[in-house]
């Protein structure tokens, strides 16, 4: 339920008055309203999950590989980056090769190298580097944790040493940014101040930060990729939590693109000639649930009587359409999906059997706590979700306890797993996932990728599903790693490790001007196409 009435949120966005209006001084400005509290960190590495990355990692900064963000018709596939091409060495599947782009220049104007690389993974991997950055390292980690050596070949060549045998690198390198180690020094070797003043070799420069408030960026005239430079001269992004603010804001004409308009303001939005637009990706919004002797979802029993007892189908509604049921990590035509026999539906009756021989009933109601957030990247309509799904499974005899936390203060949570001391008597952590590339699903079930190197937040472990991990990873081949990640899947769902819930469909609103916007199938979206007419 929405608290608060359209019009108090008009009210409540006076600040916005001092954005750049599109047009001003003849630039052709893109003014976004982001779902998180506060901008994502600028050094390089950005914070605030996928919408961090979506909005201060991919627009200022590259990475060795990258989504082809180009289609909305396909999920998106991977393409080269800095990195032109890269091979694992055919008899030491652990040794890779990258050739790197050529004539890539920084924003400020230094040389893009196999050098600059490796002062890059020193910042967020080696803690006696001088530009080591404890908070770039907590956001870089998992992507990562495969690696155990690099060193660049020559100007134009890097090698990078996986611990094992590891098809899925070139996807965790996507998240991997590449920041300027010339303007790190110019700044006399201070991460703060760097984040004022960032050089990437993205296709928008960062032109100024006010944590808080806003980052502004303006087009890269010299990108390396021709096809991408930006169509807009300048770019702003605001942070904006509230989904009403954000809504307001865009009817005010002070911003042009909102994430996640609220459901129940869609129609009003449309109404007013706004573009609403939405595309399946690759994402869940789940429950991560705890295996561990104090919760109660150490019973298997009890993780499938929560999926059962999740009324999707309301959810869907709750949101005006713009989400879809979960039936497992992936969608059911995906090819990881596999044949579960736990077929997720709702089904009450089930639920109740399930809990009552897992020893549960109305004298012994099955008690859990929920880390949930106010709002966040992917996180659609968190507080009211919630407030459903609490409600709903109450009939069945859970009793669901909400600890509510901001969005990156809920993300440090899942990083550091439900043993850790600040999460005890915490039996489940509500965060929204990718599901793009192999690891996503390997990363949550392996009792090796336990947190902070991996998703396995609840510290599941079963011989059998470690096994089928452990092979997928070492899988070259893409057919025979599609069955195998089929097969880990259905094992995935049947032992109900998540309460799998729902697949945002990743509404936006848009004003009328907005042109040139491709919705891919991916939690990153590329701007440069955006024009305002």
């Amino acid at each position: 339920m929405l608290r608060r009435t359209f019009s108090a949120g008009l009210a409540a966005t006076p600040m916005l008055g001092a954005l750049p209006r599109a047009g001003q001084a003849a630039e052709k400005v893109l003014r976004v309203a982001m779902t998180a509290a506060d901008i994502p960190t600028t050094t390089g590495q950005p914070n605030q999950g996928a919408e961090g990355i979506r909005f201060a990692g991919i627009t200022a900064y590259d990475a060795l590989t990258a989504w082809d963000l180009s289609r909305g018709d396909v999920k998106a596939r991977l393409r080269p980056g800095l990195a032109e091409t890269w091979q694992a060495d055919p008899a030491d599947r652990t040794r890779w090769t990258f050739r790197l782009r050529q004539g890539v220049a920084f924003h400020d104007g230094s040389e893009f190298t196999a050098e600059a690389v490796v002062w890059n993974l020193d910042k967020v991997m080696n803690k006696a580097a001088p530009q080591f950055d404890a908070a770039q390292a907590a956001q870089a980690a998992s992507f990562v944790a495969p690696i155990a050596s690099y060193r660049a070949l020559d100007a134009g060549t890097l090698e990078i040493v996986t611990k094992e045998p590891n098809a899925n690198l070139p996807y965790k390198l996507v998240s991997v940014f590449i920041s300027s180690p010339a303007r790190w020094r110019e700044v006399g070797g201070n991460w703060d101040r760097f984040a004022l003043n960032p050089s990437g070799t993205g296709p928008w420069r960062i032109d100024k930060v006010a944590p808080r408030e806003r980052i502004e960026f303006v087009r890269n005239g010299r990108y390396w990729d021709s096809a991408r430079i930006p169509r807009c001269d300048r770019l702003v992004v605001v942070p904006m939590p509230d989904a009403l603010t954000r809504a307001a804001a865009l009817m005010a004409g002070q911003v042009d693109w909102v994430e996640a308009p609220s459901p129940d303001i869609i129609p009003r939005l449309r109404q007013a000639g706004m573009q609403i637009v939405a595309n399946r990706y690759p994402h869940v919004w789940p429950y991560l649930l705890s295996c561990l002797p104090d919760s109660p979802f150490r019973d298997v029993r009890v993780r499938q009587a929560i999926n059962l007892g999740m009324d999707r189908e309301g959810l869907v509604a709750l949101l005006g359409g713009t989400a879809m049921a979960a039936t497992g990590m992936v969608a059911p035509n995906d090819p990881w999906f596999g044949k579960p026999q736990l077929a997720l539906r709702h089904d009450p009756r089930e639920a109740r059997r399930l809990l009552q021989a897992a020893g549960y009933g109305p004298r012994n109601p099955c008690n859990a706590t929920v880390l949930i957030s106010t709002s966040g990247s992917g996180q659609m309509q968190p507080l009211p979700m919630n407030e459903a799904i609490k409600q709903g499974l109450s009939e069945i005899g859970i009793n669901l306890r909400f600890e509510v936390l901001e969005w990156e203060t809920l993300r440090g949570r899942r990083r550091s797993g439900a043993m850790a001391p600040e999460n005890r008597g915490m039996h489940g952590l509500n965060n929204s996932l990718g599901s793009a590339e192999p690891s996503a699903l390997i990363d949550a079930v392996w009792s090796k990728r336990n947190p902070p190197i991996g998703l396995n937040w609840g510290w599941f472990s079963d011989p059998r599903m470690d096994d089928l991990a452990a092979r997928a990873e070492v899988e070259f081949d893409t057919e025979k790693q599609d069955s195998l990640l089929a097969e880990l899947h259905a094992g995935f769902v049947d032992n109900a490790l998540w309460a799998f819930i729902v697949h945002d469909l990743n509404p936006r609103a848009l004003a009328p001007r907005v042109k040139g916007f491709v919705q891919a199938q991916s939690w990153s979206q590329d701007l440069t196409t955006v024009d305002i007419a």
